[in-house]
């Protein structure tokens, strides 16, 4: 240990927050308050200046937050920031998951932090092999994640598969932002399930690990029974919801595979995200069990989760 921090094992867990400004490291800040917990959010001072971000920063602030300045880039800061608490969440968006490397350094430092929560949030990246075709958006994941494990330092790992807010409001239709209402494409047989998770659940589900040995060194999948669909499912509870049959397009692994070699980086990754989960099946063609993983909604059933249906209901 680089110095002594000051405060003992028997204190309320305190939890440092960087990338508290998006959408969910805003809502992993709030749940952390919420829960009652000593939370502190390393900002970069440029966020102060940006409108949507100094407002998020105003409103953790008001509830309880310590606020930090400081960077990803700038070690000093982050010293200083991770000797105030045991707990380190990272929620920066995917473009900055290499950005972490100082983060982990800093901590390996620091020598007192009880559990570090890497910013991953997604597909497990481990099992996730579509041979480069995203451009090594996995790749870079699960590189952090050797980092992690070769450095020693005590983690979870959080598998949250899809957010609600991506794809999901298109029905699965990349390019589009709203759901079908007369024809809709379903790609590969359409059996193949996915999952998708509101950023506010999986906010829950992640504060809920920071004091849970179950989940130390462990990967936390997400996958609750009323957010696992296959795309039939998906149009059948649609068409349900609207009282009306969609004609249905179906598209062959290999023309979906034609169409994202057709299609430049990055306008191709919505097809390359749809092909890895609803082709493939890499979010469901696993069983979670012990040592390695264990599923969110087993562990934590208090957790009122958002269901597929409940979200769907928001865009009739």
């Amino acid at each position: 240990m680089e110095e002594e921090t000051n405060f003992t094992a028997n204190d309320k867990k305190r939890i440092l927050i960087i990338g508290a400004t998006g959408k969910l490291g805003f809502e992993i800040a709030k749940s952390s308050l919420q829960a009652s917990y000593p939370t502190f959010c390393l900002v970069r001072p440029s966020s102060l200046s940006d409108t949507d971000k100094s407002r998020k920063i105003q409103i953790l602030s008001d509830s309880g937050a310590v606020i930090l300045q400081g960077s990803l880039h700038d070690e000093g800061s982050l010293i200083e920031a991770i000797k105030q608490v045991n707990i380190v969440i990272c929620a920066v968006n995917s473009k900055q998951v290499l950005d972490q490397k100082p983060l982990i350094s800093a901590i390996k430092k620091v020598g007192s932090i009880q559990r570090f929560i890497p910013s991953e949030f997604g597909l497990d990246p481990d099992r996730t092999h579509i041979s480069e075709m995203d451009q090594g958006f996995y790749s870079r994941k699960s590189e952090i994640r050797r980092l992690v494990e070769a450095e020693a330092i005590p983690y979870t790992f959080i598998s949250c598969n899809f957010f609600m807010s991506y794809l999901l409001p298109s029905l699965v239709q990349p390019g589009i932002k709203v759901p079908p209402r007369d024809k809709v494409t379903i790609f590969g047989d359409g059996n193949v399930k996915g999952v998708f998770m509101s950023e506010k659940d999986v906010a829950a589900y992640t504060i809920s690990t920071v004091d849970d040995q179950r989940t130390l060194n462990k990967i936390l999948y997400l996958r609750p029974p009323g957010n696992v669909y296959s795309m039939n499912e998906l149009v059948q509870l649609w068409e349900q919801k609207i009282g009306k049959q969609l004609e249905k397009i179906y598209v062959s692994e290999q023309d979906l595979l034609k169409k994202i070699e057709e299609t430049p980086y990055p306008y191709n990754m919505e097809m390359v995200f749809i092909y890895a989960a609803f082709v493939k099946g890499f979010q469901t063609n696993f069983e979670v069990e012990a040592p390695g993983g264990e599923e969110g909604s087993v562990l934590y059933p208090h957790i009122k989760y958002t269901t597929i249906s409940m979200f769907l209901d928001t865009l009739l």
